[in-house]
């Protein structure tokens, strides 16, 4: 399967319909930036956190805020009294801000009250801010500033971790005020946490095994669906490759991993591709879901607005590298929004036209789904920053990719079962019928139990084509079809072996068992179809049980040689092999004295 055959031939016209699409966003989303976080009343005086006796603390609730909305206010301009006077509490709550144009100065004080000066990281735990800036006093009082950020170069980080991890020294006996000031296009998350350096260390020995296990499940499933698109050539694989490449590269990207390891010195280049990321894999995820529903034939108007949106994930992709993080960001956290809602919708209409792949896909992604709307509502304000809303998409994520498994095992037994189906009858198919037998005749060999084949041919069956048409004729098939699904059982299997052409495979089935079901079997045709069809079949059956046959091959043959005997006959009766072959005899034995007689 050519997969490029499947990729969107984007027009001028249509790209333009895209990128208006992607602009209306923008300007849509322009009131959803967040405003800051209200000061509460009665909480003028910030807590000053001591950190002489705790291994970790949150700084909520010591945190002073301040507002620069024309980023031009320097470090020596915060220290005026002035300006030092300007600076709100937010009485304990996370400051988030969703998506603001403004620089943010925050100023907390830690003391120690022990007798012996204490080393302790402050982190930072949203990797997504462009610049952040830190601010601490040295031994001698002098301030020492640290410009770090995601769009600063990896090294420039005091401590070589995904998020923002900042060391101070805490003298005995003391109290001592820091700074930082947040600046970025995307999302502002203030999460400022202390810690000790042990407590630093353990957390982030149990933080890298739960992304290495997060990332491990990406990879196993990402090689797992690559080689089941290589084995059976099927596109949903390939969609869903895209899919999941692009999402596991872009959460790891949002989560500063991938910085860290793959890009530390090139911080634009990730900046862009999380945008590059985040659009294919929505296009991807959209391609998935309409290929493995079948959208367009069972729901044709949601299919071509989940096209529409499809193509401006693309358009996204392709504009992104060309604007700024702001400009795309906004346009493209509303459209994931509203695709996740929008297959949903499309998993909801397969899901009641009974798509077998449907339950499976909407349990996956009704888990993504939520995800996305707890991330999203802390993306723009409504919900607090926190260790769940901040981790929801990943957590969503995860369950979606090991619930999708399901149905894409799913798609791939339904391929399976198309393999091996005939589609006119519904009945298994010839390739299904040379695998079966054989594998029951090994079986039957192997246990020294009886194996039966019954082989059936509709009687004039061209005549009735091109007396009533071949779609009579195809009404016709399927009614027999239809009868022996219903007289036979299992484990006895049912194939079309081609034409008006059927077999019967009937394990642990005896020469008298056969001859019951082929004579009952032959009778419910004639009386079933009387008067519509007018329908009448032969039959011939064979059996390992009364003759020595050495291979599948050997005992079809004898089956069908029976079947033609019938014919022979005159139609509309069942055959024995081992009959036929008696008979066979007697008639040579007739035959060879009246040679004789003939010869003298």
């Amino acid at each position: 399967m050519d997969v490029k055959q499947n990729w969107p031939k984007l027009s001028p016209r249509t790209l333009l319909t895209c990128i208006l699409i992607l602009a209306v966003m923008q300007a849509w989303a322009s009131p959803l930036q967040a405003s800051p976080p209200t000061m509460p009343a009665g909480q003028d005086i910030p807590t000053i956190i001591d950190i002489s006796t705790v291994e970790r603390t949150s700084l909520a609730p010591a945190l002073e805020l301040l507002e620069d909305s024309d980023h031009r206010l320097t470090f020596e301009q915060i220290q005026t009294p002035v300006l030092q006077a300007r600076f709100q509490t937010i009485g304990g709550i996370s400051p988030n801000f969703g998506f603001t144009s403004s620089a943010w100065w925050v100023r907390f004080s830690l003391s120690n009250s022990s007798s012996q000066p204490r080393q302790v990281f402050i982190r930072q735990d949203y990797p997504l801010i462009d610049h952040l800036d830190f601010w601490a006093q040295n031994d001698g009082g002098e301030w020492q500033h640290i410009a770090t950020g995601d769009m600063e170069p990896f090294h420039q980080r005091p401590v070589d971790h995904r998020l923002f991890v900042f060391p101070v020294d805490v003298p005995a006996n003391s109290e001592l005020t820091y700074y930082l000031r947040f600046q970025t296009q995307g999302a502002l998350n203030i999460g400022l946490f202390s810690h000790s350096p042990l407590n630093l260390t353990n957390m982030i020995s149990k933080e890298y095994l739960a992304l290495g296990i997060y990332y491990g499940g990406f990879i196993v499933l990402l090689f797992y669906n690559l080689f089941m698109f290589l084995t059976v050539r099927e596109r949903t694989f390939a969609y869903y490759l895209i899919y999941l490449a692009s999402y596991g590269l872009y959460m790891s990207l949002h989560n500063g991993l991938s910085f860290q390891i793959l890009v530390p010195d090139y911080p634009l280049l990730a900046n862009k591709a999380l945008l590059v990321l985040l659009s294919i894999s929505l296009y991807g995820g959209t391609l998935f879901t309409r290929t493995i529903l079948n959208s367009k034939a069972i729901a044709p108007v949601a299919d071509r607005i989940a096209y529409a949106m499809q193509l401006a994930s693309l358009a996204a992709m392709v504009i992104a590298p060309f604007v700024s993080y702001h400009t795309m960001i906004v346009p493209l956290a509303i459209l994931t929004v509203f695709l996740c809602m929008h297959l949903v919708l499309l998993g909801l209409l397969a899901l009641s036209r009974g798509t077998g792949t449907a339950r499976y896909y909407m349990i996956a992604f009704s888990a993504l789904l939520l995800g996305v709307f707890v991330y999203m509502a802390k993306t723009f304000g409504f919900l607090p920053h926190n260790a769940f809303t901040q981790n929801a998409f990943q957590i969503g994520s995860l369950l979606e990719m090991v619930l999708l498994s399901l149905a894409v095992a799913s798609r791939l037994n339904e391929l399976k079962h198309e393999s091996s189906t005939d589609a006119l009858t519904q009945l298994y198919n010839r390739r299904f019928f040379n695998d079966q037998i054989q594998i029951e005749f090994n079986r039957a060999q192997q246990q020294g139990q009886p194996l039966s084949l019954v082989v059936l041919d509709i009687d004039h069956f061209k005549r009735f084509n091109d007396r009533y048409g071949h779609s009579k004729g195809d009404s016709a098939l399927k009614a027999v079809a239809g009868i022996l699904k219903a007289a036979v059982r299992k484990p006895y299997t049912v194939c079309r072996y081609g034409g008006e052409e059927f077999v019967l495979i009937l394990p642990s089935a005896s020469v008298s068992d056969v001859a019951i079901l082929a004579e009952r079997v032959r009778r419910k045709v004639e009386k079933d179809t009387a008067g519509v069809f007018d329908l009448t079949v032969s039959i011939g059956f064979a059996s390992l049980d009364a003759d020595n046959f050495s291979s599948p091959e050997e005992l079809f043959i004898a089956a069908d040689y029976a079947l033609y005997t019938a014919k022979e006959a005159g139609r509309n009766c069942a055959m024995d092999y081992s009959a036929c072959q008696v008979r066979r005899k007697e008639d040579l034995g007739r035959a060879e004295p009246e040679a004789a007689i003939d010869g003298a």
